[in-house]
């Protein structure tokens, strides 16, 4: 789980403005980062399969974020996997 600070963080390093809290590129980063602690929760729990499901969701959801993404901003999204590492 993101602590607060780590998600300000985030946000701050990922936001088009200085308001901007909720953009595509923000909701990537925010579930990358979740979906990168999570992998590490079950490497450790290998039966924990509700929070599996969970992450599933979580993966799914940045997928059709970044299918969203390239459709509309096509640099901003080649940015973004670049930054955060994400395969494609």
């Amino acid at each position: 789980m993101l602590l607060n600070e780590q998600k300000q963080e985030v946000i701050k390093n990922f936001r088009r403005s200085e308001l901007d809290t909720g953009s595509s590129e923000v909701q990537i980063a925010l579930l990358t980062y979740r979906i990168v602690d999570l992998t590490e929760h079950f490497k450790k729990h290998k039966k924990d399969h509700h929070g599996r499901l969970g992450l599933v969701k979580m993966v799914n959801k940045r997928r059709k974020l970044l299918d969203y993404l390239k459709r509309k901003n096509f640099d901003s999204y080649t940015k973004l996997i670049a930054e955060l590492d994400i395969r494609k």
